[in-house]
């Protein structure tokens, strides 16, 4: 069965830890994609008048792609602990897998980010840890995947161009161009 790996967010700014777990997990932002063939910048959710919500863009993507792929959501096991706040949350399992990887710093989430009864419930449900079910079904498994560590996050960044210090080495080069181009997070 095909695959394909969905990677949202807002991206503000992208930086080389959404690439890497991108790159590991195999999944999609223009610039910083440009030269990876693995990856493809789905722009239908910027180009959605109104509110843009994750079950619509998977909703199209399974009616674009039908049921013989295996679409696999990626995202921070920190999001995930917010999952249950998502518009129709419960039904995104029928239209994907739900990957998710722990970031470096969860180790430290405060206790009001654990999991709520229902969402812990949820994964409960649909939990595996063998990953050929991703690749022989199109949705409704939830698996915990190990990538490289890298210690970015969006706020640090933001952060640093807010004080004039480099952001080199943690995002690419033409993302950094353009950031100081438009002066965005001044």
């Amino acid at each position: 069965m095909k695959t394909i790996g969905i990677f949202g967010g807002t991206f503000n700014p992208i930086h080389y830890g959404h690439l890497r777990m991108a790159q590991e997990l195999a999944a999609m932002v223009d610039l910083a994609i440009a030269n990876n063939p693995l990856f493809h910048l789905d722009d239908q959710e910027l180009k959605r008048t109104g509110h843009s919500y994750t079950i619509d863009t998977l909703q199209n993507l399974r009616d674009e792609l039908g049921h013989e792929v295996s679409i696999i959501l990626l995202m921070g096991s920190d999001a995930f602990t917010q999952f249950d706040t998502w518009h129709r949350w419960q039904e995104i399992i029928m239209l994907c897998h739900i990957a998710m990887v722990q970031r470096p710093q969860a180790s430290k989430i405060e206790p009001s980010r654990k999991l709520s009864p229902v969402l812990e419930n949820f994964l409960h449900n649909h939990y595996t840890e063998t990953t050929d079910d991703l690749y022989t079904s199109p949705a409704g498994h939830i698996t915990m995947r190990q990538i490289t560590a890298l210690d970015i996050s969006s706020t640090a960044i933001r952060d640093a161009f807010q004080h004039s210090k480099s952001a080199r080495y943690l995002m690419p080069d033409s993302v950094i161009d353009y950031i100081q181009t438009h002066q965005l997070y001044k």
